[in-house]
């Protein structure tokens, strides 16, 4: 048989095969041996990192629960800042409040002040005042009302001023013009001005002025005129007391009295009436008068009347008059009426008061 020829590929080509992958292998071997090493540096290297970024971890886990843990305290302090912001806010709206209340009552108290000081002024001037008029009342004595007279003779011996409610009735009729007839008619036809000014309405004025007087300061008092009817000399106090410790109770009814004006007839029925209008009644009766009445309750159909029928009219008018209460009469008389002295006279003893006639330069 026949051989088959060597070829020098296949001779040794199997070996070179061999060496060559042989020595991949090695090269392999030595090329992992380097990168086994250089990755056991690496992964120590890593390890070493992984070690430092855990303990870095662990140390930034307790820093982040030391700043959340601050971050809380914070949160309350910021609550409680935030409460004390609102208590101090409300503190000083109530400051606020406070200061705006000081303020109007600082402007209330100097107001206050002002009008203090005014009320002072007022009081002062008003204490000046009151020193004069006690000056003057000391020159004037206890006299509720000054009143200087003409004559000689400032007092009346035996009338009784004395009482708690003190009725003044003043004769206002044309009779107290004069004393004469002839007088009386004369003076009744002419002005008002000129029968104010009469003789003898003057010493009748003059006579009730001083009864007022010489009023005690304690008493009430009031003060008619009558002629055939009956009113208050202050028009504004009818059926009412006036107090003579009042000075304007008293001059308003001096100052009625003075612009009265005699006229008309007389009836005592109407004046003594006066007594049981007036409530309470009155415990002390001062009459000024200058004889009989000349009608009773009513006007007279008659255009005379004679002594005896104003006797009549005397008894019907007492007959009015309330019991217990006694009557002074100051009797201004005139010509033609002989009975009239006596009647008031047992008028006085009845009723335990006073009767007198005065003299012309009374008072």
């Amino acid at each position: 048989m026949k051989r088959r020829p060597i070829s020098p590929f296949s001779l040794s080509f199997l070996d070179i095969m061999f060496c060559g992958f042989g020595a991949v292998v090695l090269l392999v071997l030595i090329l992992n041996k380097n990168t086994v090493e250089t990755r056991k540096e690496v992964f120590a290297d890593l390890r070493s990192e992984v070690v430092r970024m855990e303990s870095e971890a662990i140390v930034g886990r307790e820093n982040m629960v030391e700043a959340r843990n601050s971050l809380e305290a914070t949160e309350k302090e910021i609550v409680l800042m935030q409460g004390e912001a609102e208590r101090v806010q409300q503190s000083m709206l109530e400051i606020e409040a406070g200061l705006t209340d000081l303020d109007r009552e600082t402007t209330a108290s100097i107001e206050h002040i002002n009008k203090l000081k005014s009320d002072l002024q007022g009081l002062d001037k008003k204490s000046r005042e009151l020193s004069d008029e006690q000056k003057a009342m000391a020159k004037q004595g206890s006299k509720v009302h000054k009143f200087s007279g003409d004559g000689n003779r400032q007092y009346l011996t035996g009338l009784k001023l004395s009482g708690k409610r003190i009725l003044i009735l003043v004769d206002a009729s044309a009779s107290m013009l004069d004393e004469t007839i002839v007088n009386i008619i004369r003076l009744r036809n002419m002005q008002d001005d000129r029968k104010q000014v009469a003789e003898k309405w003057q010493r009748a004025k003059g006579t009730a002025e001083w009864l007022i007087s010489n009023l005690p300061e304690t008493s009430k008092f009031q003060l008619y005129l009558f002629n055939t009817e009956s009113r208050a000399a202050l028009s504004s106090s009818q059926g009412r007391w006036l107090s003579a410790d009042q000075p304007e109770d008293v001059a308003g009814a001096v100052k009625g009295l003075r612009l009265a004006v005699p006229q008309a007839g007389t009836s005592l029925y109407r004046a003594l009436n006066t007594a049981t209008l007036l409530k309470p009644k009155p415990d002390n009766i001062l009459l000024i008068t200058d004889g009989l009445p000349t009608q009773g309750r009513k006007k007279p159909t008659r255009s005379k009347v004679s002594s005896e029928r104003r006797l009549i009219h005397f008894s019907e008018a007492i007959k009015n008059l309330p019991s217990g209460i006694p009557v002074n009469t100051i009797l201004l008389p005139m010509e033609g009426d002989a009975y009239a002295a006596a009647a008031f006279w047992k008028l006085a003893v009845d009723t335990n008061g006073s009767f007198l006639t005065p003299a012309r330069d009374w008072p």
